[in-house]
């Protein structure tokens, strides 16, 4: 079987990986010259650093199983503390247990006996309730009554980290899931998966050497599919037309249109959502902290990139920052990070950067599951993958991964090869 993937984002990757896993010819075309989409790393006044950090939690277990086809799994670090930061620099450690969690100095006690009540809820409606998907996770927490500084505080700091999206804009069946699979399954699922190299590195030509049917071509843009008859004839590429016996597109939602006008796909109901990651290095470390989430104020994660004194800052869902200018981020950034880490103010910054992600992901609204396509196609050796398709979970590494197998999963059994690679959640 000869297949040809367009887009070298993880689930491009993905579907690739497992294609020639299995022994089939894969070639993986990618426009640009390295690997990975929204998930990557690239070179940038002497450092290499990530577009933005990208985390996982052990819960992600088709992502883990992507990172292992691929030999990389070993570049995974994970964390079992999470470390919350008031300003002023209060540090309370929370871990997977009821007295690490009647411990957080951030919250007072009602707060968290309110939280507890919100969490018993999720346990028992995510199965009852048919709603979800229709309205907000900002209106179900609501709902219950949690205090507004628990909101702020807890479910906000978790959720709109996790999802990319503002708590009034994310649809509640996406932050029951992050709680579900996170914190109320497998007692190791909570774990926080943080890559040890730049991002670009887990998807190195080595990686691939194990897969050997599988052919990377960079620097490789498709102009159109070409359908004739009902079925995919070709791919126009500017070194001419490329064919295979079965394709799968797996570009962001706004290109499929001009990609493969036939397919007729509507993607108006998406949206984007941005993410800012802010790189500063400093001349001395300013914390020995491995991570950290920041409470109450705009910067909402930091990570400690090299010995406290590279430093990278996440602001997720950052519509606030799109229009700001990049010295007004860092004089933000610096300004806020010397309230949790007091070393800022003695620290000479010796360089920064700031990438505005601004189509990190999809929004995931409510309402927007039942536009999202499925894998397979009304042409029968076409099939489509991304985070944006049907793949059970919102615009994170795990969904896109999910939808690359999926999408390898109806090629193979178009093929009169049924194989499956979906690994189920738990």
């Amino acid at each position: 079987m000869d297949v040809i993937v367009i887009g070298g984002g993880l689930a491009g990757l993905a579907a690739a990986a497992a294609l020639g896993g299995d022994g089939h010819r894969v070639r993986l075309l990618e426009a640009r010259p390295f690997l990975g989409g929204r998930a990557t790393s690239y070179q940038t006044g002497g450092e290499i650093i990530d577009n933005c950090q990208h985390v996982l939690l052990r819960c992600c277990v088709n992502l883990l199983d992507f990172y292992s086809r691929l030999g990389v799994a070993g570049d995974i670090v994970f964390h079992r503390e999470f470390y919350f930061l008031e300003p002023g620099g209060r540090t309370s450690v929370m871990r997977r247990s009821l007295p690490s969690f009647l411990g957080l100095r951030f919250l007072n006690l009602s707060e968290k006996l309110a939280i507890a009540r919100a969490l018993l809820a999720i346990r028992r409606e995510h199965s009852t309730r048919s709603d979800l998907e229709r309205i907000t996770m900002q209106q179900w927490l609501e709902e219950k009554r949690q205090p507004a500084r628990a909101i702020d505080r807890f479910w906000r700091q978790v959720l709109v980290s996790a999802i990319n999206e503002d708590l009034d804009r994310m649809a509640a069946i996406h932050g029951f899931q992050v709680f579900l699979l996170g914190f109320l399954s497998n007692p190791e699922f909570y774990q926080m998966g943080v890559p040890s190299v730049p991002l670009a590195h887990l998807y190195a030509a080595e990686a691939w050497k194990k897969l050997g049917g599988v052919e990377i071509l960079p620097r490789t843009p498709v102009q159109r599919v070409l359908i004739e008859n009902v079925e995919v004839r070709g791919l126009a590429t500017a070194g001419g037309e490329l064919r295979a016996d079965f394709y799968v597109s797996a570009v962001p939602f706004g290109r499929v249109a001009a990609l493969i006008p036939e397919l007729g796909l509507n993607t108006s109901a998406f949206e984007n959502s941005p993410i800012t990651g802010i790189h500063l290095w400093f001349d001395r470390p300013i914390t020995d902290l491995p991570h950290a989430t920041l409470l109450d104020r705009t910067i909402q994660w930091m990570f400690n990139k090299s010995g406290g004194r590279y430093i990278e800052l996440v602001v997720s869902a950052s519509r606030s920052l799109v229009e700001t200018k990049r010295e007004d981020v860092i004089a933000l950034a610096l300004r806020e990070l010397a309230e949790f880490f007091p070393a800022v103010t003695e620290a000479r910054l010796q360089k920064s950067h700031v990438v505005k992600e601004i189509r990190a992901t999809f929004s995931a609204k409510p309402g927007l599951e039942a536009h999202r396509p499925c894998n397979r196609t009304s042409i029968p050796n076409l099939f489509l993958a991304g985070d944006w398709t049907k793949s059970g979970w919102p615009a994170t590494m795990e969904g896109a991964v999910r939808s690359g197998y999926l999408a390898a999963e109806a090629v193979a059994d178009a093929a009169g090869a049924p194989r499956s690679y979906l690994l189920p959640d738990s």
